[in-house]
């Protein structure tokens, strides 16, 4: 007999989970952002006039370094839908709300490269990880993938539960 209310139950745990960890990660790259580029609102004039900046290459380094391992660890976890979705959104967000005094309007189509590029890595790092953990999971002796082998649900169907 199937347990319908359990199998409910189950889910909903599982999508709260995700929607917690969504939360979660656009918040840590909210964060991220404002330590390693919010507070640099000052271009950098060169000798000729030209202008550059606001940031340096240290800067976006650093901001992507952290994400990276952010989102490798959720990924890792089973977390990779909330990974391209907190991570994309909070990137976003970031950028519209630092970026909308500029008065030419680009600021829009930067916004939208970073919604694009970002939603493409982390959906790419996600998969990755996503792969990697169920073929060491495999080769360990855990079972194969989804509900059936007990592992979890990997990056669709919410966190990583051992058995």
């Amino acid at each position: 007999m199937i347990d319908h209310v359990g199998a409910s139950s189950s889910l909903g745990r599982r999508l709260m989970a995700q929607l917690l960890a969504v939360l979660l990660l656009a918040g840590v790259t909210v964060a991220d952002y404002l330590v390693w580029l919010g507070w640099d609102q000052h271009k950098d004039v060169g000798p000729d006039g030209s202008e550059t900046g606001p940031y340096q290459a240290w800067q976006v380094v650093g901001l992507v370094l952290v994400l990276a391992v952010v989102g490798i660890g959720a990924a890792w976890r089973g977390y990779g839908l909330a990974v391209m979705f907190g991570v994309t959104g909070g990137l976003t967000a970031a950028v519209c709300v630092d970026w909308s005094d500029d008065e030419s309007g680009l600021w829009v189509v930067g916004a939208i490269m970073v919604f694009i590029g970002t939603f493409i890595v982390t959906t790419t790092v996600a998969a990755v990880a996503e792969l990697i953990r169920s073929r060491s999971r495999r080769r360990l002796g855990r079972g194969g993938r989804g509900r059936s082998s007990g592992s979890g649900q990997g990056m669709t169907g919410g966190p990583v539960q051992d058995s």
